[in-house]
């Protein structure tokens, strides 16, 4: 824990692409335990505490604190790692702290899952008024209802209802204030990430109308129903929970190797998959989802843009078998030879003129195979 970011923990390999997950109010980052260790196989997994809960310092936030605030906490958090773009998950109000993200900061969010939240709380008075009776009279007049509000029959776990205990009752109040004051529902139109919905039919919190709301006014968003869960899924029903997230951001590699074969071609494509082994499978699987399924896709440039940059990168560090593969690339992606011999032209101010110098032999050498074929 420090005293200005949130407590976290990561999981999974550095290089693999990011995954923030968001809590519940009252939880910690355990409330992940049963999800999040698998995420991890293929994500760098970032899950993290609310202020005044788990090991986050309660002086975070204050009265009258929004979810824009949570937000700027997860944003910083995000920085501090050199995290700059990320898939987020989050629940309750770990969800809509994902939401405020995906309407406000666009640029960060890579796509959104949203699981047994909403986009607004029911009005503001019931969280006035439970954010004042805690600031009275701390939280232990909410343990007793704590298993009925967040699982569906008999089920609990111990470790969820003890960090909900344990929770500082200023930061608890400081979150019913963001809770009080959230509603986005005019904002969700304008979310472009890749949502998924994941409401639990038992939820009495934020039941399943509240998810659907969110998914009939964004865009392509996909809407998911958990028989058997209630307000805490990824506690209660972690594997239907993980089978619905891994086919969320699975898309991303879906749709990354569609832009690959698209601009490397299918033949190159084909004779990397066959290449492939158990050694070299998350490499290439980490090209395809992250290099080919965010960057590339990411619409600020054109992929004629994307090429030349491509290009004079290549050029730069000698990379002269990419090289060729990237001008055939080029050459799908609208580039002309004179534009490319431009761009070639001017590595050789900023790159040096013997590195210019190869990378032209090797244009010409694909650009003549390309005029013989």
């Amino acid at each position: 824990m420090t005293d200005t970011l949130l407590n976290h923990r990561a999981e999974g390999p550095a290089s693999a692409p990011p995954l923030l997950l968001g809590p519940s109010l009252g939880t910690s980052y355990a409330l992940w335990d049963k999800v999040a260790p698998e995420l991890s196989l293929t994500h760098r997994v970032i899950r993290w505490d609310l202020p005044g809960h788990g090991g986050s310092a309660a002086d975070l936030i204050g009265p009258g604190a929004g979810v824009g605030d949570l937000a700027d906490l997860v944003l910083a958090l995000a920085d501090s790692l050199g995290v700059e773009r990320f898939a987020y998950a989050g629940v309750s109000l770990g969800g809509a702290v994902g939401l405020h993200l995906a309407v406000h900061h666009p640029e960060r969010v890579a796509s959104l899952a949203v699981i047994c939240s909403s986009a607004h709380f029911n009005g503001a008075k019931p969280w006035q008024e439970r954010a004042e009776r805690v600031r009275r009279e701390g939280l232990e007049w909410l343990l007793e209802s704590a298993n009925s509000r967040w699982f569906a029959g008999d089920f609990t776990v111990p470790e969820l209802v003890r960090d909900h205990a344990e929770a500082d009752p200023e930061a608890y109040a400081a979150c019913c204030d963001a809770l009080a004051s959230f509603d986005l529902r005019d904002r969700l139109a304008g979310i472009s990430a890749p949502t998924l919905l994941i409401a639990g039919r038992q939820d009495p919190a934020t039941p399943p109308p509240h998810l659907r709301e969110i998914a009939d006014a964004v865009p392509r968003a996909t809407l998911v129903e958990l028989p058997g869960a209630s307000h805490l899924a990824p506690a209660q029903c972690p594997e239907a929970v993980l089978t619905a997230l891994r086919t969320h951001l699975d898309g991303g590699a879906k749709r990354g190797m569609e832009v690959r074969r698209e601009v490397l071609g299918d033949a190159h494509v084909d004779r990397a998959q066959a290449r492939q082994t158990p050694f070299t499978a998350r490499f290439q699987d980490f090209i395809s989802r992250y290099a080919w399924g965010e960057i590339w896709t990411d619409p600020t440039l054109s992929r004629r843009e994307r090429s030349m940059i491509t290009l004079t990168a290549l050029v730069a560090h000698g990379h002269y078998d990419e090289l060729a593969m990237h001008v055939r690339a080029a050459r799908r992606n609208g580039l002309t030879p004179e534009e490319i011999g431009a761009v070639l032209l001017q590595t050789a101010v900023y790159c040096g003129v013997p590195a210019a110098n190869s990378a032209f032999a090797t244009a010409q050498r694909v650009l003549a195979e390309e005029t013989e074929g």
